[in-house]
């Protein structure tokens, strides 16, 4: 007699015989589309295909082509091809502001009163020095710094950023009047943006979420600030002044092409005020 069924069965089954997983089926169907027309366009297989074939494949069609690139690790991998190489995918589109749109945005920080100070501030500092606004939350009150020269502001590693008009008579005026500095035992705060919490920064989520109801892009603010300080600047300059990496800065610079690789090392802070002097 055979033993009687249970409740077990199904999982068993469901184990066994796992379902495709879309992402693989997408792919199966992409390599069989590559080796079809690779075989009906050129007369050749896997093992015969060069890597210009492979090129005018990706070039010719979707993004989603892309996904023959697992199949050609494999088949290097098994020696079943050589000398096929697929490179990441970049993404064609880069969130991004007109120069236009950023200087409005500014001018209404600046001059318009759209906001509380706080946060007119805080916007001010990614549009005009490309900072992220996590980072923005975080900065302390002694990365403004007094020179005799005028305001400075302590960003990275490199020469502190020149703070021209009228930026800088905002920014005094923020820090004599910071809120939430009443939070907590002192009565002073080492942030430059204190939170709701005694001895804590804003969260950043809170400035997020504010300058994107006032109808700034975060990324596209940021990217169209880091653009045109490299058209101005040479880009491990901006690099050291304003904290990124070179090959963020160069990357910009590329795409805004400015070949600052082959412009002498000049003086920072002289090109930074002349770039970012809105109030001229």
């Amino acid at each position: 007699m055979a033993p009687p069924a249970t409740h077990q069965e199904p999982i068993y089954r469901r184990e066994t015989h796992p379902r495709p997983r879309p992402q693989r089926e997408a792919g199966n169907h992409r390599n069989h589309q590559f080796l079809t027309w690779l075989k009906l366009a050129h007369g050749r297989t896997v093992a015969t295909c060069v890597q210009a074939d492979v090129d005018t494949w990706l070039a010719d069609g979707p993004t989603t082509r892309h996904a023959i690139s697992t199949f050609f690790v494999w088949a290097v991998k098994n020696r079943t091809c050589t000398n096929i190489t697929i490179r990441f995918r970049q993404a064609k589109t880069v969130p991004l502001l007109t120069q236009g749109q950023r200087l409005a945005m500014l001018k209404a920080c600046l001059t318009d009163k759209i906001d509380t100070l706080h946060y007119r501030v805080a916007a001010t500092l990614l549009l005009l020095y490309a900072q992220p606004v996590v980072k923005i939350a975080a900065m302390k009150s002694t990365d403004v710094i007094l020179t005799p020269d005028g305001l400075r502001l302590s960003l990275a590693e490199g020469d502190p950023a020149p703070v021209p008009e009228p930026f800088a008579s905002l920014l005094t005026e923020h820090l004599a009047a910071r809120p939430n500095m009443r939070t907590g035992s002192s009565s002073g705060s080492e942030w430059l943006f204190p939170g709701y919490r005694p001895g804590q920064h804003i969260h950043p989520n809170t400035p997020m979420e504010r300058l994107r109801e006032i109808g700034i892009d975060l990324l596209g603010a940021r990217n169209a600030s880091l653009r045109a300080l490299v058209k101005e600047v040479p880009a491990p300059l901006v690099a050291e002044m304003l904290g990124y990496s070179y090959q963020v800065t160069q990357k910009h610079s590329a795409a805004a092409a400015e070949p600052w690789s082959r412009h002498p090392r000049i003086q920072a802070t002289r090109i930074m005020t002349d770039t970012i002097g809105i109030g001229r």
